[in-house]
């Protein structure tokens, strides 16, 4: 009963910090839920901004590829390796879900520096990236947990469940408990990065305007890189571990 009253207070701490607001925000009404517009907005640009390019990119495949689709096949192969580190053999079916991710917040992280939300006027609030706001984090983070309790249910079947009484039966409300805070993990560590980043750029930008935030804002760039690495990999890093039972 201890471990199902901590499960529940984990999920339900998850609700609530879709509530956390830095600075204001703008909303729109759709049935009865208040969602955040701004963050559908940006998310939207995003996936545009991913389409598009994918569409002009393979509109006339070449057997030899060049320009678009050259760095494409790059992309789809770095990812790939990606998959098939941290997943195994059968990383196959897997290369779209951690493809999906890594892209939507690699674009996501680099819009913010890139594009010119705050010229955007909105009733209140302020346009900004994707991942500077927790709900998309925690959203991502939720769609990783499903991912990799399917995969291991998918290869298992109800002998999945045994992991949690390996390799003692002691474990197993640290090993539930694992399960609840991963996506803790996943979304705070995504969304603290992404919003110090950009406060860190609007700051400086504020006290000296001419030369110290450009440094900052390619440090940025970098840094966004790297966290939609670090995601996707362990996205990926979580489906094995429930596939293969390894850590």
């Amino acid at each position: 009963m201890n471990v199902l009253s901590c499960s529940i207070n984990t999920l339900r701490g998850l609700y609530d910090i879709s509530g956390v607001e830095v600075g204001q925000h703008f909303y729109w009404k759709i049935g009865g839920f208040q969602v955040h517009g701004q963050v559908l907005i940006t998310s939207w640009v995003v996936i545009a901004i991913l389409l598009g390019s994918a569409i002009i990119a393979v509109r006339n495949p070449q057997t030899i590829p060049t320009g678009g689709q050259n760095f494409f096949e790059y992309v789809l192969e770095f990812i790939r390796d990606v998959s098939k580190t941290q997943i195994g053999e059968e990383y196959g079916p897997w290369v779209p879900f951690i493809g999906t991710m890594f892209l939507f917040i690699f674009v996501s992280n680099w819009s913010g520096a890139l594009l010119p939300w705050k010229i955007i006027q909105l009733p209140h609030g302020e346009l900004a990236a994707p991942t500077n706001d927790i709900n998309t984090t925690v959203a991502l983070a939720l769609l990783t947990s499903v991912a990799y309790f399917y995969a291991g249910l998918t290869k298992k079947g109800l002998g999945y469940f045994g992991k949690y009484i390996q390799p003692t039966p002691i474990l197993l409300p640290i090993n539930i408990l694992e399960d609840f805070t991963k996506p803790l993990s996943l979304s705070f560590r995504l969304f603290g990065n992404i919003l110090a980043d950009e406060l860190v750029v609007v700051v400086l930008v504020s006290l000296v305007p001419s030369v110290v935030p450009i440094p900052v804002m390619f440090l940025g760039l970098f840094t966004s890189g790297i966290q939609a690495l670090i995601f996707a990999t362990l996205a990926a890093a979580y489906i094995g571990e429930s596939m293969e039972g390894h850590h």
